[in-house]
């Protein structure tokens, strides 16, 4: 094998040189060029090939599949392709839910009976950079009333659809698989095993970690070294559609459809409404037996969300996938819809926006993925120094969205999706305090500011939907967020998993003022001909019974303004712009089983 190796072939191992061999006849002669010979840095030398063997065995086909895909896509955003080329859109069919109403409250206990058959995947492989906080997103308190973190929100949420779906039959465990990266692996394990997984067997938690992609340096596909090291090909991440692949490699799929489980319920790290829609939307799939599920919210036209589509080929094939909010517009004018994106008589677009939270029929999945590994269709966006588009600003690598999954799936499959409304369904936190407030007027932040914010509007909400007096909220600004501030409400998932569980437990004649706080930590505490206008905590063991009424009036918690640059205040007050001064409260503790009541 005539190459600039020379020597130093003779250093690696036979599978080593297999590799060699199938770099160089896909272009890669550059990788050894400026090798010393044997017995020079030779560490060096079986360092990169450990790396080599890493890349090649975590991706589906390998390297040599990485570099030809990449070879026809560089070439593809080079001749400016369009990928939805041939394709016509049309507004798929799907579910459009009213929270609280008949078809709701149905959808909503078929989607509790059936969560014992259903497993999670937590897609976590980010830091909260981007938010201005320097620890792993979901230990990120979800709201600061009680500080639980996202993960601890999740997984409470999870057991309590574990324990509701199970009434007089033996608990099943239901499943959770956390997806993390080299940034946030040993981080989140660290977390789990320091807080007893929130409740959860540790059993019931997987951590599967997506390994990163070699990134290139031109249009011939070419891996890019790191320019301090010759010896280390500089990586990136590929993008959470990784999830599938890793899914399937483990086997932890097969392990599911053998115990009977039906459903696997994909989700992203910050969204501390999602739970609030899980049981409707399940109970959508399972009435519909769809094999995809995308939850969606209402969307403007051309607001910055993906939109789901139909898209029907020339040739009859067709699909129903998330369309980019950039790709929706000139896609619609192309196909005869002259004005492109635009709202209809509802007032939102008639395709539904993306929340990238997905529900899967596990076995149609498991046989899809038999076919393609677990690869999800990729892209690249690469950035070019100029418009002959021959050489990049900075390398670029292949990426893929989980999202993607159904392009590759039959006509025949059932992909459907369920609309929530936004309140009750979509908060992410992704944006810190700076961008945030550059954020249009009328457009979703998407911070911590507006995330927490959200929390308390959806349980204000759902409350005064089953009868409580709620008062309206007042505006507020906080790192130049303008948000409605609703009265504090918090309750673990247990006390109010779904709404017709939530109506039984609150009765009367009940209003809470907008300064309060209000924060129901136990299973079986109800409410009846409360007046609050302060705050009240009640603390409860699951064995204990309470019954709270009367009136609590106290000075309460005052929300007090931060400024997101006072290094002063903890990180995660400052990229709210705002913390509680706890002056005065009225705090429960029921740790014996037993009835109470609590008059105030």
């Amino acid at each position: 094998m005539a190459t600039s190796l020379g020597e130093n072939l003779n250093i690696l191992s036979t599978q080593q040189q297999e590799l060699v061999k199938m770099l160089l006849e896909n272009g890669q002669d550059h990788l050894f060029r400026d090798w010393p010979p044997p017995g020079v840095e030779d560490d060096h030398k079986k360092a990169f090939f450990d790396q080599l063997t890493l890349l090649d065995s975590s991706y589906p086909g390998g390297l040599e599949s990485y570099i030809k895909n990449a070879k026809r896509l560089l070439a593809d955003s080079k001749a400016g392709k369009n990928p939805y080329d041939g394709f016509t859109p049309s507004v798929p069919t799907g579910e459009t839910l009213t929270f609280g109403d008949e078809n709701y409250i149905n959808f909503e206990e078929t989607g509790v009976r059936e969560a014992r058959k259903a497993a999670f995947v937590l897609v976590a492989g980010g830091l909260g950079e981007r938010l201005g906080y320097s620890g792993i997103k979901v230990a990120l308190p979800a709201e600061t009333t009680t500080g639980t973190c996202f993960i601890q929100h999740y997984i409470e949420s999870i057991l309590a659809l574990q324990e509701a779906s199970s009434q007089g039959e033996s608990q099943t465990k239901i499943p959770l698989v956390i997806m993390t990266s080299d940034d946030t692996h040993g981080r989140t394990l660290e977390l789990l095993e320091s807080n007893s997984y929130f409740g959860m067997q540790p059993t019931q938690v997987t951590l599967l970690k997506q390994e990163k992609v070699a990134c290139l340096e031109d249009n011939d596909a070419r891996l890019a070294l790191e320019p301090q090291n010759k010896y280390k090909i500089q990586t990136k991440p590929h993008g959470h559609g990784d999830v599938h692949s890793l899914l399937y490699s483990s086997g932890i799929l097969k392990v599911w459809y053998d115990a009977g489980l039906k459903w696997v319920l994909f989700f992203q790290d910050t969204n501390g409404l999602l739970f609030k829609a899980i049981p409707a939307a399940l109970g959508v799939s399972a009435s519909k037996q769809y094999h995809v599920n995308s939850l969606a919210v209402p969307r403007k036209a051309k607001e910055a969300i993906g939109g789901i589509t139909r898209l029907t080929h020339s040739d009859g094939r067709s699909m129903v996938i998330n369309v980019e909010y950039n790709q929706l517009d000139p896609l619609l004018r192309a196909s005869g819809y002259p004005e492109g994106d635009v709202n209809c008589e509802t007032g939102f677009s008639p395709f539904p926006g993306n929340i990238n939270q997905l529900i899967l029929g596990l076995g149609p999945y498991i046989e899809e993925l038999s076919k393609t590994g677990g690869a999800i269709q990729e892209f690249v966006n690469p950035k070019y120094k100029d418009a002959s588009k021959t050489s990049f600003k900075s390398s670029t690598r292949l990426e893929c969205m989980m999202q993607d999954y159904p392009k590759t799936l039959s006509p025949s499959a059932r992909v459907g999706f369920t609309v929530m409304e936004t309140w009750l369904a979509y908060a992410p936190v992704k944006n810190n305090a700076e961008d945030a407030a550059k954020v249009p007027k009328g457009n979703p932040y998407h911070s911590a500011t507006s995330g927490e914010m959200a929390i308390y509007r959806a349980n204000s909400i759902i409350l005064k939907k089953a009868g409580v007096q709620v008062a309206e909220p007042v505006v507020q600004v906080f790192n130049g967020q303008e948000v409605e501030v609703w009265p504090r409400v918090t309750w673990k998932p247990k006390w109010g998993l779904t709404f017709s569980r939530i109506k039984s437990k609150v009765s009367g004649n009940c209003s809470v003022s907008q300064r309060s706080t209000l924060a129901i930590k136990g299973q079986n505490i109800f409410i009846e001909n409360l007046s609050l206008d302060g705050a009240l905590i009640i603390d409860a063991v699951d064995d204990a019974e309470v019954n709270v009424s009367g009136s609590v009036q106290n000075k309460g918690w005052i929300l007090e303004t931060v400024d997101y640059k006072d290094t002063t205040e903890p990180e995660v007050l400052r990229i709210r712009g705002f913390k509680f001064n706890k002056t005065e409260q009225l705090e429960t503790k029921y740790s014996e089983p037993g009835k109470f009541h609590l008059k105030a």
